[in-house]
């Protein structure tokens, strides 16, 4: 099959959830609205970046509108329990229906690094020890079960005290899940027959060639369309069992070989994608969506080069500190650096650019959906942008909007 890099950017819109109306919009978003977008997505990436609203609730603002967080917060820490925390694209909340599917990753132990690793050689008794605290006292956070452990102040970023150290190694093992997040973004710990569901904890593991064929398939149908490196880097799965599964779900017809116009690798069509002729989306992206976390691919698929600065100093920012891509139609057509500044109650606007593309409305409608992002995040104003070649139109569509 040939396609045309149009027909493959709204087969992955498509598949992300882009065609459908926003329920935010015209009325109340359900828990049967949050269970279609886990099912589809399959994961709601973490970031502990909150200088706008933390990553894993973007991705349903962007396709639902508004909502009620509490929501996510209820799905994934309260029965029925529709979702778990592990390590998925990266740590992740993940729909509790891949439970079984992950359990070769916690069983090989194969993206463990640094102290993580270490600690149970080290430390077999210790990390014992804190199992049995979780056990017995659980739930619990890594301050509660703390002995005032030393930390290496070494390491920017790991200087986890040797309890932290021992729970991420229970909780990648599978050994201890997260009960929930406390308010202060802690993870809270506690088994995990004590919170997935019997009717998943129950199920028989998967082995790893059982689990790739799974997880593949998933990412194929979230993707619509894809590569060999886009499916495997949607659960960031090994390159040798990626393959695998990708020639098994070939065979069984699951997967259908496909040339992209311009593309030099060969992609994959799930056989139940969606091909619309069009797609009327908007919408702002978490710089952690599936629709454009793997950069390569929204690169070649919206001709859109995007890269987070988060950890670029600030001097050599292009754009900013925290950048969401603007999706229009079907096309990214513009980005905005913002802020949530909750003591003054607004949204800023530090900057905004379009692409060389943009249609002419892009301005006026982007600044709907910065309004509508206000609301959503309880913020009484939008600051208008100051830098980017957006900022005079973008302006200009705010004063509009208020009158």
């Amino acid at each position: 099959m040939n396609l045309t890099t149009t027909q493959a950017r709204r087969i992955a819109l498509a598949a992300q959830g882009f065609t459908r109306s926003r329920r935010g919009l015209d009325g109340d978003v359900t828990a049967r609205h949050l269970n279609r977008i886990i099912e589809r997505l399959g994961f709601f990436q973490i970031d502990s970046v909150n200088v706008l609203v933390r990553a894993h609730y973007m991705p349903l603002f962007s396709r639902l509108g508004p909502y009620d967080r509490e929501l996510l917060h209820r799905a994934a820490s309260r029965r029925p329990r529709r979702l778990f925390e592990y390590w998925a694209h990266e740590a992740a909340l993940v729909d509790v229906n891949l439970w079984p599917a992950f359990q070769f990753r916690m069983e090989s132990g194969a993206r463990m690094w640094g102290n993580m690793a270490r600690i149970i050689q080290e430390q077999p008794e210790f990390v014992a020890w804190v199992l049995d605290e979780v056990r017995d006292k659980g739930p619990l956070t890594a301050r509660e079960v703390e002995h005032d452990a030393p930390r290496d102040k070494d390491n920017w970023g790991w200087n986890w005290s040797e309890v932290k150290m021992a729970l991420e190694y229970l909780f990648y093992k599978g050994q201890v899940t997260a009960a929930r997040r406390n308010s202060a973004f802690e993870r809270v710990y506690d088994l995990p027959e004590r919170v997935i569901p019997s009717a998943q904890f129950e199920q028989s593991p998967l082995d790893s060639a059982q689990a790739h064929r799974v997880l593949v398939s998933h990412a194929a149908r979230a993707l619509g369309i894809g590569t060999a490196q886009c499916l495997r880097d949607y659960f960031r799965m090994a390159p040798e069992a990626t393959r695998q599964a990708i020639d098994d779900l070939v065979e069984t017809g699951e997967l259908v070989p496909t040339t992209i116009t311009g593309w030099k690798r060969p992609a994959y069509l799930h056989r139940d994608a969606v091909r619309p002729r069009t797609v009327s989306a908007r919408a702002l992206l978490s710089p952690f969506d599936p629709l454009v976390f793997e950069r390569t691919r929204t690169e070649q698929l919206f001709d859109f080069r995007y890269r987070i600065e988060i950890y670029v100093p600030a001097h050599k920012r292009i754009h900013g500190y925290y950048v969401l891509p603007f999706l229009l139609g079907d096309r990214l057509v513009a980005r905005v650096d913002l802020k949530a500044d909750r003591q003054s109650g607004s949204l800023m606007v530090h900057g905004a650019w379009a692409e060389s593309h943009a249609p002419d409305e892009t301005a006026d409608e982007l600044a709907a959906e910065l309004q509508l992002m206000a609301g959503w995040l309880g913020l009484a104003t939008v600051v208008p942008p100051a830098n980017g070649d957006l900022a005079g139109e973008l302006t200009e569509s705010l004063a509009r909007h208020l009158d």
